[in-house]
This record gives C-alpha cells, structure tokens and sequence, in this order.
C-alpha cells in the first residue's frame, strides 16, 4: 500500500471535520460543508491550524470548529 500524500491526509481531516460538526448539529453533512465554504472556514481555519487541530481529542475539534463556525457565520451577517 503506497503512503498517503500531505494533501490527501488534510483532505481526509478536512472530510472527517465536516462529517462529525454535521452528526453533532444533526444536519447534512453537505449543508455543513457549504456553510463552512461560505465563510470560508476551510482555507481560512481548519487547514492552516491542521498541525494543532490534529493533535486534539475529536471532541474537541468538533466543538472549536462548531464554536468557529457560528462566530464566522454570524460576523458575516
């Protein structure tokens, strides 16, 4: 089995971020990923702070990257 690249792990971290702030909310995972494009939390969050976010209990990813994701969301309106 070859090695996974850099981009392929931090798509695959990216991915499962999306996935566990949509089960934790109980919304589609689709609708997590369009509003989290739309303030651009992806590019401008979760992959520059790959290296420290990785290194948390999901748990608590998945609330910093909620917490994140409502304060960008409500800064935008």
């Amino acid at each position: 089995m070859l090695p996974l690249s850099k981009e392929e792990i931090l798509m695959t971290f990216v991915a499962s971020c999306v996935e566990t702030v949509a089960e934790k909310l109980n919304i589609p995972s689709k609708e997590i990923l369009n509003r989290m494009i739309n303030v651009n939390l992806i590019d401008g969050y979760i992959l520059p702070c790959y290296e420290v976010l990785h290194s948390e209990s999901r748990e608590n990813i998945t609330q910093d990257i909620i917490n994140c994701l409502l304060n960008w969301e409500n800064l935008k309106k």
